[in-house]
């Protein structure tokens, strides 16, 4: 098996209070690998602990216990540090730059040459949509074209590994498509990419796995398909009924009535333990059936159920 592009072994993180008279455990035996060419996301309420783990992998904190290794190397590591991009969650930039003055700086800060710097500092405005603000102060900016400065940025030294603290933060829906497009570009590209998120929707269009940590600890980690609970939660059967079906329902279903074509359609909705193909067959005998879909848990139930499970831990 190819050596990992982030290994996380054990990790916890303990911090103390002002007065240093009571300590937090921020994170707790946190262990999980990011695989080489994959997208990994990392979920979790607030307060959960991402932030603690990915400033860990940066090495801008030390952990209690545990190792961390980012490209083959132990953190800290200046060599590996080299080769990968990073976009935390509250960029702060010097807000008197202007954006293409923002990547000089950042390529100066890799050791770029100048023409390099300039090729790839354009390459990077056009890429993340901030053509017509590139010479613009950055105080004039908007949070949204400011989380794309901060993502040029993390990409300037073309890095083999990108870690993005809630890269999606600030977005608006056509500039979360532009982020999720970039990182499947990056994939196709050969790199890796570790990020954490609180848009659901986005892991599990995107992500080949992902881990879940809530409060302090890694629930699961795994396939997105495999995160997600397989069973089923329920159906959603839409007739255009001839006759009455309310006879033929078991007392546990709802109904909604709406309107189409002059005709009324009824969206019933059907526990996990009702026997679908038999009460289809019967409503077949009053009503036509215009759909049936079954439901199954969302990347999102699986978050809130095991927020819930934590909140009451």
């Amino acid at each position: 098996m190819a050596e990992p592009v982030v290994s996380v072994e054990r990790l916890s993180k303990t911090f103390r209070t002002a007065m240093g008279l009571k300590t937090v455990r921020a994170v707790r035996d946190v262990s999980f690998e990011v695989a080489r060419g994959e997208i990994f996301g990392f979920v979790g309420p607030n307060g959960a602990g991402k932030t603690t783990t990915i400033r860990t992998l940066i090495g801008l904190i030390k952990p209690t216990t545990g190792r961390c290794t980012v490209l083959g190397a132990p953190v800290p590591s200046p060599a590996a540090r080299a080769r990968l991009g990073f976009l935390p969650e509250s960029p702060y930039f010097y807000e008197y730059l202007t954006v293409r003055e923002l990547l000089d700086l950042t390529g100066r800060l890799f050791g770029l040459d100048r023409a390099l710097r300039r090729r790839r500092g354009g390459e990077l405005i056009e890429r993340v949509g901030l053509g017509e603000a590139a010479d613009r102060p950055l105080r004039k900016l908007s949070k949204g074209m400011l989380q794309r400065a901060g993502l040029a940025q993390a990409l300037m030294n073309d890095p083999e590994l990108v870690i993005l603290d809630e890269p999606m933060s600030g977005l608006d829906p056509i500039g979360r498509k532009q982020v999720r497009d970039l990182i499947i570009e990056l994939q196709e590209a050969g790199k890796t990419v570790f990020f954490s998120t609180h848009i659901l929707t986005d892991v599990e269009a995107i992500c080949d796995r992902v881990a879940i940590i809530v409060a302090g600890k890694v629930d699961e980690v795994g396939p997105v398909a495999h995160v997600l609970d397989s069973s089923l939660t329920g159906t959603e059967v839409v007739v255009r009924p001839r006759a009455p079906i309310e006879p033929l329902l078991p007392a546990t279903a709802t109904l909604r009535h709406s309107g189409r074509d002059g005709e009324d359609e009824i969206t019933i909705t059907l526990g996990a333990d009702v026997d679908v193909t038999a009460l289809l067959v019967s409503l077949s005998q009053v009503a036509r059936v215009v759909s049936v879909v079954p439901r199954r848990e969302s990347l999102e139930d699986v978050f809130l159920r095991k927020a819930a499970k934590g909140d009451a831990a």
